[in-house]
């Protein structure tokens, strides 16, 4: 399988609160559309100190994280990020690694937003068709 790419938008979560008070304006919230590397080996997002800067996102802790190969680094863990791919969303604090230039999108956004890889076609498709559905137990 090859590696498999998906457009999303990522929106800073303490704008959208401030939009929703109204605080700011809805063009104030600070948002990119970029490219990520669909990951199913990462946890959750990740993403590179220069894109958290670009989207104002406030370090929230750091933590230990393991590595590809079993090594570990630290990461800081930003406030929460709104991803959005066509019309499913995740709210999710992302992980962020100071030299990383990519964006990797891991499985627990993935599982939040009902996704999965199609790796015949290499793309993202519902896991349950066009409908997204979730779990309770």
């Amino acid at each position: 399988m090859g590696e498999v790419s998906a457009e999303i938008t990522l929106k800073n979560g303490a704008d959208i609160v401030r939009f929703n008070d109204g605080n700011i304006k809805e063009q104030d919230i600070r948002s990119l559309t970029i490219t990520a590397l669909v990951d199913t080996g990462a946890m959750t997002l990740v993403m590179g100190e220069a894109l958290r800067k670009k989207l104002g996102l406030a370090v929230v802790n750091t933590r230990t994280v393991t590595l590809v190969g079993g090594s570990k680094a630290f990461c800081t863990v930003a406030e929460p990020v709104q991803i959005i791919w066509k019309d499913r969303t995740s709210l999710i604090r992302p992980w962020v690694m100071p030299d990383e230039e990519e964006v990797l999108l891991g499985v627990i956004p993935l599982e939040e937003m009902d996704l999965i890889v199609d790796p015949v076609n290499q793309t993202l498709i519902g896991a349950h068709g066009e409908e997204m559905m979730g779990r309770i137990k």
